[in-house]
């Protein structure tokens, strides 16, 4: 099969359409048509939901992470099972390097959370009160498992919580968020406090709530991370990129943004919102206290809801660098007390050193917001009946660890702190790896789990590209698919400035995996620019 009939059938099977797809999609349903209709009655009538008929804002949705070239990697991960795979490719598996996905690339879970999980979810005859608990089980999981219980009144984690999460589940992220920025015990409303299906939901409930026709705008970071774009596609509303400068480090200025918002106001678009990701996804950057300052007085100064994506912030592995929040920036600058900021800021277990992805937990935080547009995301809150339990209780437990002196503690601390040393080493090895790569340019990797390399692409890349309707970078991510079985997401998938090409990586499989990474993709590139010399 050629690389044009390849993409035109994975692009018909993705989420999404290309509407330059839309010739060999009516061909491939003519076909299905024949094969479908052979065993029915001729007079069997059409389907009432097609693709003509359905909502066009989701069919045209694009999600470059789990887009073409992972469809295409999973079709070569089932092939591989097969016994003739070894003639067919020069590799033995997929290393998926396409998504946050800890657990599933080898990071072992936490033990601790682990164990207290367990406990929550047995009856307490076999959990926390069975005779030989004690010697199964650490003494701070049982007893922590049973405050937990207690929390949700006993009624077990197969029934649903208050929609917005239970109080003590709520208390527990207050007390962290107050603890990490300074804040003064107490001074966060829990009617404000909203646990989500990890951070994704969070999101999606907030821009449903911005959207409310097709003039509505949100700036987004380019590069940034497609949920954003996927959301305000599927709403309805409009994107307003502001670029970060990857010359120095994917920085923000403050004249990149007023240009930004003054051509989207000067088209019509009313401009109501800004997204912060923090560190980034995908550039692995970490701004700075006086960056996050400038985006929150730029927010303020001219009202925009600020939503802060801070679901990376443990990952912060550049020593020079670290953390700051939003909120902190807020209050630090008053905004808070002169009611001058409406700011939303979300987290999720996805990603630091849990990387529970599989639980989907996380919350989101509302500050400075009218009292009735609380009450509005309560009520879409409440429609969605209440955050899965499971994640909520390890929101829980990632905001409120064992303590210090407590059986479980060091242990935590230790699995922990091997999980972080380890991510700093193989993001040294992604980003000096790819810049020894003539023809790569790769900015340092601060934070996240994320390396977005500048490629240089072939003119034969292009001219080809160009004339099979696809990009550049996904030529070359499939090209290197097919080659080594590495799959990364093409970094137009992101949004980059006109003539740039790439693709965004993580770095999350093994050391010695990221070391036969790199040098893979040294040696692929080599080949490629060849064959498009």
């Amino acid at each position: 099969m050629n690389l044009r009939t390849m993409f035109r059938l994975t692009v018909l099977t993705a989420a999404s359409m290309r509407a330059s797809a839309s010739t060999a999609s009516n061909l491939f349903r003519k076909g299905a048509k024949s094969l479908s209709t052979a065993a029915v009655a001729d007079d069997h009538p059409e389907k009432r939901l097609t693709e003509q008929s359905m909502c066009q804002s989701l069919r045209h949705m694009e999600y470059a992470v789990r887009g073409q070239v992972v469809i295409k990697a999973d079709e070569i991960n089932e092939q591989l099972k097969l016994p003739d795979a070894k003639s067919k490719y020069p590799f033995d598996h997929i290393v998926y390097t396409n998504i946050g996905n800890p657990h599933s690339v080898g990071q072992q879970p936490l033990t601790w959370p682990r164990q207290v999980m367990a406990l929550t979810d047995l009856p307490d005859e076999v959990g926390v009160d069975h005779p030989l608990a004690q010697e199964m089980f650490p003494a701070d999981a049982i007893e922590r498992a049973r405050a937990i219980k207690v929390g949700l009144n006993h009624h077990g984690t197969g029934a649903y919580t208050h929609s917005l999460g239970p109080v003590i589940f709520r208390k527990e992220i207050a007390k962290f968020i107050e603890e990490r920025d300074g804040l003064e015990e107490g001074s966060i409303d829990l009617n404000c406090i909203f646990m989500t299906n990890g951070a994704s939901s969070g999101i999606e409930m907030i821009l449903n709530a911005l959207i409310a026709d097709s003039t509505s705008g949100i700036m987004i970071p380019i590069p940034q991370y497609p949920i954003y774009s996927a959301t305000i596609d599927r709403y309805g509303g409009q994107k307003v990129g502001y670029f970060l400068d990857e010359k120095s480090g994917w920085s923000m200025n403050l004249e990149e943004l007023e240009r930004s918002l003054k051509d989207a106001q000067s088209r019509g678009i009313d401009v109501n919102s800004f997204v912060l990701i923090n560190p980034g996804n995908p550039t692995g950057m970490v701004l700075g206290r006086e960056a996050i300052r400038d985006i929150v007085s730029f927010c303020s100064k001219h009202n925009l809801v600020l939503l802060s994506d801070e679901v990376y912030q443990e990952n912060v592995y550049d020593a020079k660098a670290e953390f700051y929040s939003a909120k902190r920036a807020a209050c630090e600058l008053g905004l808070d007390k002169d009611n001058a900021i409406e700011l939303v800021s979300f987290h999720s277990t996805s990603k630091g050193l849990f990387g529970e992805c599989g639980r989907r937990g996380g919350y989101m935080e509302m500050m400075g917001f009218d009292p009735a547009i609380r009450d509005q995301m309560y009520k879409l809150a409440s429609s969605h009946l209440c955050a899965n339990v499971p994640g909520q209780i390890m929101t829980s437990l990632m905001v409120n660890g064992p303590k210090e002196g407590s059986v479980s503690y060091q242990l935590h601390e230790d699995e922990k702190k091997n999980i972080f040393d380890s991510l700093c080493k193989r993001a040294k090895i992604v980003g000096d790896g790819f810049n020894q790569i003539p023809g790569f340019s790769c900015q340092s990797v601060q934070g996240s789990m994320y390396c977005f390399p500048s490629v240089d692409m072939p003119s034969g890349a292009i001219k080809y590209a160009e004339a099979n309707d696809i990009t550049p970078d996904t030529l070359y991510a499939v090209s290197l698919l097919e080659s080594t079985g590495i799959c990364v997401v093409p970094a137009s998938g992101f949004g980059q400035a006109k003539g740039r090409f790439g693709f965004r990586t993580t770095f999350l499989p093994s050391e010695d995996e990221m070391v036969h990474v790199v040098d893979s993709v040294r040696k692929h590139y080599i080949e490629f620019c060849e064959k498009f010399a």
